[in-house]
C-alpha cells in the first residue's frame, strides 16, 4: 500500500495521505508527500494541490514506531516538508478532519488555505512529552490566530475543536464532503487569483504591547508549569516571534527543541508515554484473544469505592446496579454519586442534561438475585477477607455462567478469594484507585487460575471506562500498594528520628509528589492503614516492624479528614492539613520513651530514602514477576500515586541517579537505625554492578 494517493479533479491535484491508523507523518509519507507535489508542479494543468489525510484523520503528527529509529530523521525531514509546500507556486489547501495534531497541525500550517471539517480536534501537545513544537509551529500558530490562544495552546497541550479555533487558522468550517470543500476553495483561490498566504510572510496576532504579554506569560507559566521544562521555552519561542525575522525565530525554536530533547524532564515523559502503550501489552494473551461481551455491570457496595466505580461504568454508557445489605446504604451511595455529578455540572465541566442520563442507568437492589445477569460484577466492600469470602461464595452460587466475578481488594490474596467460587477462571482483581471515578489507574490482578479470555475483556474495558489497566500477579498489596508500604515505613521512621510529618511531607511535594504520605494517610483514613499494619504484624511480626505513634493517634480515633483530626487537624469544611501541637508533643515523647535522641533529618535524606525503599521493592516485584516490566511499575506510580511526570516513575527515577549510586546511599542507610530494610534486592545489586539500568 502507498503511502500516498494521487488524484486529478480538474484542475485541481488531490494528496491523500494513507499511512493508518492517524496518517503518522513517517518516512514513507514525507516523501510521497514531496513526491506528490512535484507530480502537481509537473502538470500544467494542476492549477491547485488539496492536502487531505485518508481514513480516520488528517494527521496525529508524528509515527510513533519511528521513535528512536534513523528514520525518524531521514530526509525529507518535516521541516524540508512544510519549507517545500510554503514554496510551491500553487495554492495548497490543507484539508483537515478528526484530528490534526502536533507535527499534523504544523503541517498543515505550512499550506496556503486551510479548510476543516466540524469537531476535528486541533492541538500542539508536544509539551506533554517535554518538548516544543520542533517544525515551526510556535512561530506559524501566532500568526494565524490571536498568539494568547496560541499559547495557551502549546503550553497545555490541549486539542481545540477546529469550530472553536479562533479565526485565521480555517478559511471555512465544511459541514458536508470534506473533500468537495477543499476543492472548491482550491477552485476559488484560483479563479480569484488569491495570493499564497504564507504564514511566514505574516507577522504575529496580537493586541496590545508584546513586552507586557510576554512578562505576563513568563510569570504565569513559570508558575503553573514547576518541573516541567517545556512550557517557559515555548514561551520565549513565542517571544521570539514578536520580535525576529521569521527564520531566525524558527533557529531560535529548533535549538530550544535540541536542548529539549536531552532534558531527563522531556525523557521521562516520552518514556510514561510510550510506557503507557506498552502497560497494554500481555507477552501470552496476543491481541486476537477472543474477548466477554460486557454489557451490564454490577456493584456489590455503594459507599465510596462502589460508588466511584459505578460512576466509572455510568460515564461510559454502561447500566450499573449497586447491590447493599440495606436501603439506608443504597440511599446514602446515591445521594453522594448525585452530589458528586452536581459538584462537576457546578463547575461547567458537565451539562445538566448528561448528568440526568448517568444519572438514569444506575438501578440498586438488596438481593444478589437481582443481579444475577449481570455480565461483570465488581465486589467492593469492606477489606476484610471473611467478608470477602461471604460475597464470593454468594456470587458464584447467583451469577450467570460466563460472568465475570472481580474484586476491588487493595491488598487480599486474590487467589484465596477465587478458591472460595467454583469458576476461579472468572475472578480477577481490579483494583480502582480513590476517587474512582477520577483516577486513571486499574490494577489489574491476574490470578493463577484467571482465565485469558477474561484477562483480555477486563484490559478491554480498562480503556473503555478511560483507565489505564496494568497487570499485576498476586501478592500482598500487588505493585502499588506493596510498594507503598515501604515508602511509608521509611516516613514513619524519619519521624521517630527527628522529622516532624509537615517536614517529611512539604521535602517531598517540593520534591514534586502531589501529596505527601501523612497528608495522604489524612484523606485516605488513618485506620485503612491501622488496618493493614495489625494484620501484616500478625502474619509476619520480625518483617513488619512499625513505629507505634502513628498507632497511638489511631487509638485517639484520629483517622484523618473524616474525623477532622488524624496526623494533622482540619478546620470544619477544609480539607488543609494543620500541624497539631499535640501530635508533635506525642511524638517528640514517643522517641524519648524509646530512647531515641532525636536528631536534625535533611530533606534530602527524607527524599531519598522513600524513593530508594520504593524502588528497592519495586526491584523485588519485577524479580518475583509480579509486575510485567520495570514501566509498569513507573506506570502505576504516575496515574495511581501522583509521582511526578517529569521523574518518570520510580524506576526510571532510579535509572537518572544511576543503580550504583542508589546502591551506595543504601548502603548508608543500612548502618544506621532499622538497617535491616536496606539490603538491596537481588536485581536491583546485579544490575548496578553491571551497570545497566531497569529501563
Amino acid at each position: 500500500m502507498s503511502a500516498v494517493d494521487y488524484a486529478v479533479h480538474g484542475e485541481v491535484a488531490v494528496i491523500t495521505m494513507n499511512n493508518p491508523p492517524v496518517n503518522g507523518l513517517g518516512h514513507p509519507l514525507r516523501k510521497g508527500i514531496v513526491e506528490g507535489l512535484d507530480r502537481a508542479l509537473a502538470d500544467a494543468n494542476v492549477k491547485a494541490i488539496v492536502l487531505i489525510g485518508g481514513g480516520f484523520a488528517f494527521s496525529g503528527g508524528a509515527d510513533i514506531r519511528e521513535f528512536n529509529t534513523p528514520a525518524a530523521s531521514a530526509e525529507p525531514n518535516l521541516r524540508q516538508v512544510i519549507a517545500k509546500i510554503e514554496a510551491v507556486a500553487k495554492p495548497v489547501v490543507a484539508a483537515v478532519h478528526k484530528v490534526a495534531m502536533g507535527g499534523g497541525l504544523e503541517l498543515a500550517l505550512g499550506c496556503h488555505y486551510r479548510v476543516a471539517a466540524p469537531g476535528a480536534q486541533i492541538a500542539l501537545p508536544e509539551v506533554k512529552l517535554g518538548i516544543l513544537p520542533g517544525a515551526g509551529g510556535t512561530q506559524r500558530l501566532p500568526r494565524a490566530i490571536d498568539a494568547r490562544v496560541a499559547l495557551d495552546m502549546m503550553v497545555s497541550g490541549n486539542p481545540v475543536p477546529s469550530e472553536k479555533v479562533p479565526a485565521g487558522l480555517f478559511e471555512e468550517i465544511v459541514p458536508g464532503d470534506l473533500l468537495q470543500g477543499a476543492i472548491a476553495c482550491a477552485r476559488r483561490v484560483v479563479a480569484e487569483q488569491l495570493p499564497l498566504r504564507r504564514l511566514r510572510d505574516g507577522k504575529v496576532k496580537l493586541d496590545g504591547d508584546a513586552a507586557a504579554f510576554v512578562a505576563e506569560a513568563t510569570k504565569r507559566v513559570a508558575r503553573e508549569s514547576r518541573g516541567f521544562p517545556a512550557p517557559p521555552r515555548i514561551v520565549a519561542c513565542v517571544e521570539a516571534a514578536t520580535k525576529l525575522p521569521f527564520d531566525q525565530g524558527l533557529a531560535f525554536e529548533r535549538a530550544r527543541f535540541e536542548e529539549l530533547v536531552v532534558t531527563t524532564e522531556s525523557k521521562a515523559l516520552r518514556h510514561a508515554f510510550f510506557g503507557e502503550r506498552t502497560a497494554a501489552k500481555i507477552p501470552d494473551v496476543p491481541d486476537s484473544t477472543p474477548t466477554i461481551e460486557v454489557r451490564k455491570v454490577a456493584i456489590v457496595g455503594a459507599g465510596t469505592m462502589g460508588g466511584g466505580i459505578g460512576m466509572a461504568f455510568a460515564n461510559a454508557g454502561f447500566p450499573v446496579t449497586l447491590l447493599e445489605v440495606k436501603q439506608e446504604a443504597l440511599d446514602r451511595g446515591l445521594e453522594t454519586i448525585r452530589k458528586n455529578y452536581a459538584a462537576t455540572v457546578a463547575k461547567g465541566r458537565l451539562a445538566q442534561g448528561e448528568m440526568d442520563k448517568r444519572m438514569g442507568r444506575f438501578s440498586t437492589a438488596l438481593a444478589y438475585d437481582a443481579i444475577k445477569d449481570a455480565d461483570l460484577v465488581i465486589e467492593a466492600v469492606f477489606e476484610d477477607m471473611g467478608v470477602k469470602e461471604q460475597v464470593f461464595r454468594q456470587l458464584d452460587a447467583t451469577m450467570k455462567p460466563g460472568a465475570i466475578l472481580a474484586t476491588n481488594t487493595s491488598t487480599l490474596d486474590v487467589n484465596r478469594i477465587a478458591s472460595f467460587t467454583q469458576r476461579p477462571q472468572a475472578v480477577i482483581g481490579m483494583h480502582f484507585f480513590s476517587p474512582a471515578n477520577v483516577m486513571r489507574l486499574l490494577e489489574v490482578v491476574r490470578g493463577a487460575q484467571t482465565s485469558k479470555e477474561v484477562l483480555a475483556t477486563v484490559m478491554k474495558l480498562a480503556r473503555t471506562i478511560k483507565k489505564l489497566g496494568v497487570v499485576s500477579g498476586v501478592c500482598d498489596g500487588f505493585i502499588g500498594n506493596r510498594m507503598l508500604e515501604e515508602y511509608l515505613r521509611q516516613a514513619y521512621f524519619l519521624v521517630e528520628e527527628g522529622a516532624l510529618p509537615q517536614q517529611v511531607d512539604k521535602a517531598l511535594q517540593d520534591w514534586g509528589l502531589a501529596m505527601g504520605p501523612f497528608a495522604m494517610m489524612d484523606m485516605a483514613g488513618q485506620d485503612v492503614g491501622w488496618h493493614v499494619r495489625k494484620r501484616r504484624r500478625a502474619e509476619d511480626p520480625e518483617r513488619q516492624v512499625y513505629p507505634a505513634w502513628l498507632d497511638r493517634i489511631c487509638e485517639m480515633g484520629r483517622f484523618g479528614q473524616k474525623t477532622g483530626q488524624g496526623v494533622y487537624r482540619y478546620e470544619a469544611g477544609a480539607r488543609v492539613p494543620v500541624p497539631d501541637p499535640e501530635i508533635e508533643r506525642l511524638i517528640v515523647g514517643y522517641s524519648k520513651e524509646i530512647g531515641l535522641a532525636r536528631r536534625a533529618v535533611t530533606d534530602r535524606e527524607i527524599v531519598e530514602r522513600c524513593m530508594y525503599a520504593l524502588v528497592n521493592e519495586g526491584a523485588k516485584i519485577l524479580a518475583e514477576g509480579i509486575a510485567l516490566r520495570a514501566s509498569d511499575i513507573d506506570m502505576v506510580y504516575l496515574t495511581g500515586y501522583g509521582f511526578p511526570p517529569y521523574r518518570g516513575g520510580p524506576m526510571f527515577y532510579a535509572d537518572t541517579v544511576g543503580l550504583k549510586n542508589v546502591v551506595a546511599a543504601m548502603a548508608g542507610y543500612a548502618a544506621g537505625r532499622n538497617g535491616q530494610y536496606w539490603k538491596p534486592a537481588a536485581l536491583l545489586a546485579q544490575r548496578a554492578a553491571e551497570g545497566k539500568t531497569f529501563n
